[in-house]
């Protein structure tokens, strides 16, 4: 039940983006209580396909647009709904977005939804604050009334704090696990709690511990049935260059913390050194160079404070100049390793047999937004380092270029070469952009142009780009090399093994758009149903946790592989 109003619903169809995060990226099956017109919902399904979410709706136009949208809704008062036995116990999360300050009893609510959550379910519930500075602001100026939407919302029939919530949350039966506060407009609050702070501090009352209460609008509470068994895991990153960051680093973090066990985030070394973990930890360690004494002293002050080590690592690592240094560490002085390919993975097992294969995953999928106009299609290729993948390709899409004119547009980013040597007019160049700016202007395109020589460095590689294209719609041209795993030739894509296939297969492209559509659509529902971030989450915590679980054979492990690092870390 959001505040606001536009036709013909009674609240907007928009989404609370801080809710959006907290729902636990691994979620099956999700309750939303009050769904609106369902587009938390929808957004979530972008996230993940796999999910079932079911809405609960008392406006039947928010609720009718809502079905468009979520696997199922139901219409009605949800105070006088009940659930039947065997739905107990089989929900992964409950949401309320802004729905217990309108109901008459919200407490007994609780109490019976409690019930509903699985045992590793989570509780969402975002409420306003009846603490807000602009409570007492209208109070004291004589100018308390209920408006139309908002904090003052008529239809609000109960109030809560920060703490009251909390203990809402306790007398359900649950485990209240953490609040997020979520203020707008801080400057303006602050003016106020200036300007009362003589009558604060008369009360005996900070004006810093007052804004900590006062300045939130809402607040996110999160709940469970039970304590939760509590894992950090931080991961350090490389500046971000064409997506790997995000893809190996920002998203994974991102989707391990929406699950209320783990605490996730970027951090570095130099900081985790100095600061006592809390309780199991795990740093990450994103494509280090750990080189002679300096690699190993850069690692001691962690082991020495208990951290268990993960390198990240998603390239062949003699194809990597500075790891050509002697002696090199990068994957025998830690206790563990992640990458992105089994062909990887087995290069890494040399000099550390602890690996786990996490392949490269989209953390979310585009509405397409491509393919407006059949009568001109555009080939996008973006690359970094594929200076020697193209040039036996150009008099190929050279010819298919010239026979096309218009109506083949090509994209390139970053690589200038490529672009000068296209002999057509119809062709753009972007330089380097950043990763949103990146796939935004992929997802303009309708074919996306993926080759790679069949080389030792290449068949290590991932088929990231063709996920990413595919994520949004776009059709992928690739090479054999490294995306012939993944892609079904005619089905989910068009595969080419030398310059004349790639010509006669772009030319089939461009002659039927709709055919490339639906080769299109159809990775796309391809990579929904197998290669989304979603999917990866339960498998990464297991995996953390079970390193921990074994952490003192895996320290003996690398003592033996580095004697170098002999310092036994607190607790073993």
């Amino acid at each position: 039940m959001s505040a606001g109003a536009s036709a013909p619903y009674p609240y907007p169809d928009a989404y609370n983006p801080d809710l959006l995060e907290r729902i636990p990226l691994w979620s099956r099956r999700v309750l939303d209580i009050g769904c609106g017109t369902g587009v938390l919902g929808a957004r979530f399904k972008q996230r993940n396909p796999a999910a079932q979410v079911i809405g609960i709706e008392t406006d039947a136009g928010a609720a009718a647009r809502a079905k468009t949208r979520l696997d199922q809704v139901f219409v009605g008062d949800i105070e006088a709904l009940s659930f039947p036995d065997a739905l107990k116990g089989t929900f992964d999360c409950l949401i309320y977005g802004d729905v217990l300050e309108h109901l008459r009893d919200p407490w007994a609510l609780l109490r019976r939804h409690a019930a509903l959550l699985a045992p590793q379910g989570v509780l969402l519930a975002c409420v306003p604050n009846v603490e807000h500075w602009s409570f007492v602001a209208r109070l004291l100026q004589g100018r308390w009334a209920y408006e139309e939407t908002g904090l003052f919302d008529r239809t609000h029939l109960r109030w809560f704090s920060a703490e009251t919530l909390r203990r809402a949350l306790t007398e359900a039966g649950l485990v209240p696990l953490d609040s997020a506060p979520r203020v707008f407009e801080p400057e303006k609050g602050q003016r106020f709690i200036l300007a009362i702070t003589p009558a604060l501090q008369a009360l005996g009352v900070t004006p810093e511990e007052y804004a900590r209460r006062a300045l939130p609008l809402q607040y996110i509470w999160r709940a469970r049935p039970s304590p939760p068994e509590r894992l950090t895991v931080f991961s350090t990153m490389l500046k971000p260059v064409g997506g790997v960051s995000h893809v190996r680093v920002i998203e994974p973090m991102r989707g391990l913390a929406t699950d209320p066990e783990i605490r996730a985030g970027l951090a570095d070394l130099r900081t985790l050194a100095a600061q006592a973990p809390e309780g199991p930890s795990i740093v990450i360690l994103h494509r280090p160079a750990l080189i002679g004494e300096g690699g190993l002293a850069s690692l001691r002050p962690l082991i020495q404070k208990g951290y268990l080590l993960v390198c990240e690592f998603d390239d062949h690592p003699d194809y990597i100049p500075v790891l050509q240094q002697r002696p090199m560490y990068n994957f025998s002085a830690v206790h563990a390793i992640q990458t992105t390919t089994p062909v990887l993975a087995e290069v890494l097992r040399a000099a550390n047999p602890e690996v786990a294969v996490f392949p490269n995953a989209v953390s979310a999928l585009r509405e397409p937004v491509n393919f407006a106009d059949p009568s001109r299609l555009t080939l996008f290729f973006a690359g970094i380092n594929r200076e020697a993948d193209w040039p036996a390709l150009l008099p190929a899409l050279n010819r298919v270029a010239a026979e096309a004119g218009p109506r083949l547009q090509v994209k390139v980013l970053h690589d200038r070469g490529f672009f000068a040597a296209l002999a057509t007019p119809h062709k753009s160049f972007s330089p380097m952009l950043d990763y949103p700016d990146y796939l935004a202007a992929l997802a303009q395109a309708e074919i996306s142009f993926m080759p790679l020589q069949d080389t030792l460095f290449n068949r290590c590689k991932s088929d990231l780009k063709f996920i990413e294209a595919a994520a949004a719609g776009v059709a992928a041209l690739a090479s054999d090399t490294v995306y012939a795993g993944s892609i079904a030739d005619g089905e989910t894509g068009m595969i080419f093994r030398n310059p004349q296939e790639l010509e006669m297969k772009l030319r089939a492209m461009l002659a039927d758009p709709a055919m490339t559509q639906s080769l299109a659509l159809r990775a796309r529902a391809e990579v929904a149903r197998a290669r989304m971030l979603a999917s990866q989450i339960l498998p990464r915590i297991a995996w953390y946790r079970d390193l921990w679980q074994r952490r003192e054979s895996l320290h003996a492990a690398l003592l033996a592989r580095v004697p170098e690092l002999a310092m036994p870390p607190p607790g073993l």
